[in-house]
């Protein structure tokens, strides 16, 4: 968002830190200037007004040389990390202007620099971030017909790049990514892709030039840094002149300038590898509601909502990877079922499990904070805390037989040496501020025990001068006062004023007394004085100390964070299992699906009054089309669903909420299911319809999994009919996938035993007079009728109409005889 310039700008009038203030905001003109200034930072002009009705602040002002005040609003120092967030939230970039000298000791005006920007992908306030979702920034190569991807989360140092085939992949990248920003190179202009589809989405786009994607221009610290991190990398050689290796680039250029600090916590990345995986496209993650609702953009009513029931943000971060990269290959999912079969048969541990992973904080965002020198006292001991159960959880977990947990455990750091290093450094309650102190342990620092020494003993030395002045001098009552604005001094009555001594200095006259100094009581003040400000800064380099000592471990922690977030998210899978009553499904490469009493595991959970209608389902080599008739509203939806549901989680390593099933091993799962349009891009509900068709028949192998609801129903009859009949066709003779086929075409219903592999069913109901009764229940055969008027007169259309669309149907259903 562009910030606009202030006109007062060039006034000779100015004061010294207002010109200074412009010259920062002539250098960042995208952003907010945070400005420091004692203990706030401050906005001011046209900058403080934006501020002010953003964030609903008060609107002041400040003396700056004119003839007027500065329009002025500011936040508290130690708050602004909430107030920045919301700013970001709103669409605004941040740079933070902080002093660079103590203003005490500054001569003339304070230095200022802005020492990091703050962007929607750039974000460590935990103000900002959900826990249990990534924050990526997105960055797109364009060169040579070819797009390179490079995603970054640098809040948990996640990277990982890739390369897309069409703009249909990066719609799949959005999707399963949600990144919060984008890059691109300008060549992006002679590519298909709309930069305006980001902007629609909320993304926040910056060009940036082509230097910033060549790894020559990179400094020689951070060609090393990212060379080390690249070569994780088995195939890099591979890669080394693809887009993708450009974009990481970028991405990499782009948040360290924006932070102006290494990014060593940065430690591998990973390539989107789909053959590793199965490719979800975005119409299969929006269909099936896996992390989203379709109309309410929330998780409420999704997968991921009755699924995760994780203790850690790791764990949660980690169980969206697993159900948005479910598994292709049958020894990794039973890898991971014998894990979750391990923590069933052990409930009792499960329970004690859980509550040690609930007391574990964010590890991957937490060492980000402590690697980039944002963590206070506090996160470290939030660390300490987290760490203080591994042992725990270590043990309990070393007697498991699944070959998953014991490879685990064989990984498992405990971290011990960095817990005792904080629990013997850090005190338990430390301070919020950082420089205020109280936040060192007494033993754990000769310096700062001395200096604590002369802090905490200094009002009983000033009780003692004060006793040795009063006998030296006969004046009982003298008294050492203090203010803020004379310090300490020796206040005497003005009825012994012929008693004060001559090395007494007088300071202060008050109405009946006077204020004096001395020598001595001048060299203790400072002394005690000297003690605490340098008490601060010292405790504050111990502190620095054991900050960085942490960090120099960030690869064991991550690690840790790692393992973690595996045991948190194959536990949470026992913990659904066992809530949900689910069971673990046997894995096949044989072409057989064999579900017997599905359900439909979010379905299930949102009505509790009527118990949730289970259903068989049966698909193989020879029968792999079912054709699926029935009224809208019986359920033809939910069932196709479920049974995609049901192959996914197989995939995922999970168990599956059936009485039995035996699934094959897809490659694939792809959707087609109820109506939508896509105004942005100039396509009608039709369009979008046979958009998706043509990539599900495009994409689909013999191993795929194909759900198709209506198809053909956004034209006319005869051309619907023509198109869904022939899909069909093609699906049976030439792809040979698995596919679950709801129509109203009854036509279809004519394909059974004319084409290979096509089998009829329909969801039964009862017919009472001009009433349905639905039982949701999937049978043999074809549906009799549509019953569409039936279920127009449920859904609450009158009388009159349902009555006369009766007449209409008698009487085109006569001239069709």
């Amino acid at each position: 968002m562009q910030i606009e310039i202030i006109k007062n700008e060039e006034n000779e009038n100015l004061s010294p830190m207002m010109r200074q203030y412009f010259d920062i905001t002539k250098q960042y003109p995208d952003c907010i200037v945070l400005f420091r200034v004692g203990d706030f930072y401050e906005t001011f002009f046209d900058q403080a007004k934006i501020v002010s009705k953003s964030l609903n602040l008060v609107l002041t002002g400040k003396e700056c040389g004119l003839s007027e005040k500065a329009p002025m609003c500011g936040v508290p120092y130690h708050a602004v990390d909430v107030y920045m967030s919301k700013l970001i939230k709103l669409g605004f970039k941040v740079a933070i202007a902080e002093q660079m000298e103590d203003p005490k000791s500054a001569k003339g005006i304070v230095k200022r620099e802005v020492i990091k920007i703050i962007t929607p992908g750039t974000v460590l306030s935990t103000e900002y971030l959900d826990e249990k979702t990534n924050n990526f920034i997105l960055s797109l190569c364009y060169s040579g017909g070819e797009i390179g991807i490079a995603l970054m989360d640098f809040s948990t140092g996640d990277f990982i790049i890739g390369d897309a085939d069409d703009e249909k992949t990066i719609d799949d990248i959005l999707i399963k990514y949600e990144p919060k920003e984008l890059l691109v190179n300008k060549n992006i202009e002679n590519s298909n892709i709309d930069l305006a589809d980001f902007k629609n989405k909320r993304i926040a786009v910056t060009l940036l030039s082509d230097e910033c994607f060549d790894i020559g221009n990179l400094k020689k610290e951070d060609f090393d840094l990212l060379n080390k991190v690249l070569n994780t990398l088995p195939n890099l050689k591979d890669l080394s002149k693809k887009n993708s290796i450009r974009a990481a680039i970028s991405v990499y250029n782009y948040v360290k300038e924006n932070q102006k600090s290494e990014l060593s916590h940065l430690e591998r990345v990973e390539y989107m590898d789909n053959n590793s995986y199965m490719y979800l496209d975005s119409a299969t993650i929006k269909n099936l509601e896996l992390t989203e609702g379709i109309r309410d953009r929330d998780n409420k009513g999704t997968l991921i909502n009755i699924l995760d029931k994780t203790m850690t943000a790791m764990g949660g971060r980690l169980l969206y990877r697993y159900i948005e990269e479910p598994l292709k290959n049958k020894d990794l999912i039973i890898y991971r079922q014998e894990a979750v079969k391990d923590f069933v048969d052990r409930e009792v541990d499960l329970v004690e499990l859980r509550e040690y992973l609930n007391s574990i904080y964010d590890l991957e965002r937490l060492t980000t904070r402590i690697v980039m020198k944002h963590a206070n006292a506090r996160d470290l001991i939030a660390f300490k805390n987290s760490i203080y159960v591994l042992p725990y959880v270590k043990g309990l977990l070393s007697s498991y037989n699944s070959k998953l947990i014991k490879d685990i455990i064989s990984r498992f750091d405990t971290l011990k040496d960095m817990f005792s290093l904080i629990d013997e450094s850090i005190v338990d309650d430390p301070p919020l501020l950082m420089h205020d102190g109280d936040i060192i342990k007494d033993g754990y620092n000769d310096e700062v025990d001395k200096l604590r020494l002369r802090k905490n003993n200094g009002k009983q030395l000033l009780l003692e001068l004060e006793e040795r002045e009063r006998n030296k001098t006969g004046i009982k009552n003298l008294k050492i006062k203090y203010s803020r604005l004379t310090g300490h001094l020796f206040e005497i009555l003005n009825t012994y004023k012929g008693a004060v001594p001559d090395y007494f200095i007088r300071k202060q006259t008050l109405v009946k007394a006077e204020r004096y100094d001395t020598k001595e009581l001048n060299e203790l003040q400072n002394s005690i004085l000297n003690a605490e400000d340098r008490l601060g800064n010292v405790e504050y380099e111990v502190f620095q100390n054991v900050r960085e000592q942490i960090a120099s471990n960030i690869e064991r922690i991550k690690n840790t964070a790692m393992e973690l977030a595996k045991i948190d998210v194959l536990s949470n899978f026992a913990y659904v299992s066992i809530k949900n009553n689910y069971v673990c499904p046997s894995i096949n490469d044989d072409g057989i699906i064999n579900i017997i009493d599905g359900r439909h595991p979010v379905v299930e959970k949102l009505d509790n009054k009527n118990e949730f209608i289970k259903n068989n389902t049966e698909l193989d080599n020879e029968n792999y089309i079912d054709i699926i008739t029935g009224p809208n509203m019986a359920g033809k939806s939910t069932y196709m669903r479920q049974v995609a549901l049901i192959c996914l989680l197989a995939h995922i390593g999970s168990f599956v909420p059936a009485k039995a099933a035996n699934i094959t091993l897809l490659d694939r799962i792809f959707t087609r299911v109820g109506a939508s349009d896509d105004l942005s891009k100039g396509q009608s509900t039709f369009m979008v319809e046979m958009s998706e068709v043509a990539n599900i028949v495009k994409n689909a192998t013999n191993k795929s999994l194909i759900i198709l609801d209506e198809i053909g129903r956004g034209t006319s009859t005869f051309d619907g009919l023509s198109i869904a009949w022939s899909v069909v066709e093609y699906i049976s003779s030439v792809i040979k996938a698995k596919t679950l086929f709801a129509t109203h075409y009854h036509e279809l219903t004519e394909l059974e035993g004319k084409v290979a592999g096509v089998n009829n069913f329909n969801v039964e109901v009862i017919e009472k007079d001009d009433d349905i009764e639905f039982l949701r229940k999937i049978v043999r055969g074809s549906a009799k009728k549509s019953y569409g008027i039936a279920v127009a007169k449920l859904a609450g259309l009158p009388d009159e109409i349902t009555e006369n669309a009766k007449k209409h149907l008698n009487s085109l259903m006569k001239k069709d005889e």
